[in-house]
């Protein structure tokens, strides 16, 4: 299928859940802004203690059609067991995982990947990757160097498991839920990350538009499409663009992940990116992970109404 060409068959989902296993930052006290929202302590009942916070990213999603139930695990974290210890705590069963998707290679969204096989404990649990996730990758210093990256964990380590390799548009979840793909770059201002760069053939060279980074996009009935994005390495608009581009559908009912608009390569581009988002309206937007305080805080200015604060332990029923 050409990334360029729409999906057919992608179907409409009763209501989605999403916890937000893993985030940058934890919020335990305050009021929940959204009646889509839950907080931790709103839903989570006898904890087995208290989830952490670091520097990565997990949502558990849950899609519903009348009988259906289907749960997927979006992203891993950072740490080896940081996302286990927190499904733990929050009484999440991670047994009922059928499908891992990871948004792209990073390690701060694929580290915790073997230790979550494990506690899923299912014989060929499709992990759905892209091939570039495997490459040896890092950021260039100001003094040249390069500071390489963890690398992404061998098959081997995630037996029985098995890696699906999937670039193009992809419907798991029977249906439920489009994996996007490939997402092509179109606006002038998301200019992917410049001091990426990937080991291709036996050189560090520059690798600005990662190209396996994909999101998530659910139809859900009445309401529209959730995207959820774990870095939006590129851009949250050329997301939006390509997921309503696959489904044919404008209507944008909620955005959350992380949105990486932080660091002084992207904070640039934080006036053009929340101008865009005003324009598609979603209902609810969650910025997470990436995105950093100071595009949060002119997504909220801008989009009060709209705008959630992501925390770890958040549910969203949408």
């Amino acid at each position: 299928m050409d990334k360029n060409s729409r999906v057919t068959g992608l179907r409409e989902a009763d209501r989605v859940e999403i916890i937000n296993l893993m985030d940058n930052s934890i919020d335990l006290l305050s009021t929940s802004p959204r009646e889509e929202v839950k907080r931790f302590r709103d839903w989570v009942k006898k904890p087995l203690g208290y989830p952490i916070a670091e520097h990565g990213f997990s949502a558990l999603t849950r899609v519903f059609n009348e009988e259906e139930l289907h749960s997927i695990l979006f992203d891993t974290g950072i740490s080896p067991r940081g996302v286990v210890i927190n499904a733990k705590r929050m009484r999440v069963d991670l047994s009922e995982v059928e499908c891992i998707v990871i948004s792209h290679g990073h390690f701060d969204h694929s580290a915790g990947l073997p230790a979550v096989v494990k506690a899923v404990n299912k014989s060929e649990l499709p992990i759905m990757v892209h091939k570039d996730m495997f490459r040896r990758r890092g950021s260039a210093e100001p003094d040249g160097t390069i500071r390489e990256y963890p690398r992404f964990p061998r098959e081997d380590r995630v037996r029985p498991a098995r890696y699906v390799d999937t670039g193009q548009p992809h419907l798991i979840a029977n249906g439920l839920i489009l994996i996007t793909g490939e997402i092509p770059r179109k606006t002038p201002f998301e200019t992917g990350f410049p001091q990426h760069r990937a080991f291709i053939n036996g050189r560090w060279e520059p690798d600005p538009w990662i190209w396996d980074e994909r999101a998530l996009v659910i139809n859900v009935k009445g309401k529209g499409l959730v995207i959820l994005t774990g870095c939006s390495h590129a851009g949250i608009i050329n997301t939006v663009i390509h997921a309503q581009h696959l489904t044919g559908i404008e209507r944008v009912y909620a955005i959350l992940g992380g949105l990486h608009l932080s660091g002084r390569d992207f904070e640039k581009r934080i006036n053009w990116t929340v101008e865009e988002l005003k324009k598609i309206n979603p209902r609810i937007i969650v910025p997470s992970h990436c995105t950093g305080w100071r595009a949060c805080h002119a997504i909220l200015e801008t989009m009060p109404e709209a705008f959630v604060w992501g925390s770890v332990g958040n549910l969203y029923i949408l």
